[in-house]
């Protein structure tokens, strides 16, 4: 295994479409930390607060399909906001490394272009919800996105009420169309092409060891 001693203190996103595998790739190098030496914090986007998960429910409770795409956006930076100064805030000041499923790289390719939202709204909004601490590097997992399409799985786990949940197979996001997804896909690779020092592609269409080794020889490099 690759050195990850260097990476103490750094916050790490995983980030891409649906079914990408970031989960499954957030954890592989968890485990890789851990082993080594270092404490890490593992969080997902939004939740892992008390009141981000209460954010979370809302966003993703597919019964919400009155919600504006303003409001969609400001709720997760506020979730973010939270989870910023409840727990990654202080992780990194003690030299845990932040390993997030998710973070603004999402809203940058969810939200962009929905109700006129630009780039620079998303970045100036995020700016203040995190207070200017970006992640060190956003690892964004690429795939078609007919392939990420069939592996989405349903998410049961969500505090939702049980009638909601006997009936739920995909979230609220993951009921937009394939078009929409194929437009997600293209804004998350004009991340990379817009800020190619914190961002990295990686092909995620390949079996689960080749993209972990991937990742970890990406992270090689961060300084």
């Amino acid at each position: 295994m690759r050195s990850v001693k260097h990476l103490a203190g750094k916050f790490i996103v995983f980030d891409g479409g649906e079914g990408c595998g970031k989960s499954t790739q957030a954890a592989l190098l968890r485990k890789d930390l851990e082993d080594a030496g270092l404490r890490v914090l593992a969080v997902h986007d939004p939740g892992a607060t008390r009141i981000g998960e209460m954010i979370r429910a809302i966003l993703l409770n597919p019964d919400n399909t009155d919600m504006a795409m303003r409001s969609e956006m400001l709720l997760y930076m506020a979730a973010r906001a939270q989870m910023m100064s409840e727990r990654i805030m202080p992780a990194l000041a003690d030299g845990q490394v932040v390993v997030s499923d998710r973070f603004v790289s999402s809203t940058l390719a969810y939200q962009l272009g929905g109700d006129g939202l630009t780039v620079d709204d998303i970045r100036a909004v995020a700016e203040i919800a995190i207070k200017g601490r970006w992640p060190d590097v956003t690892l964004i997992l690429d795939m078609p996105t007919k392939t990420s399409a069939q592996r989405v799985q349903p998410k049961f786990l969500l505090d939702f009420p049980e009638d909601v949940q006997a009936q739920l197979s995909k979230d609220r996001i993951e009921l937009r169309s394939f078009e929409y997804h194929e437009d997600v896909r293209r804004k998350y690779l004009d991340q990379v092409k817009r800020d190619p020092a914190r961002c990295r592609v990686i092909n995620a269409d390949r079996s689960i060891e080749e993209v972990h080794q991937d990742v970890l020889s990406t992270l090689k490099m961060l300084k």
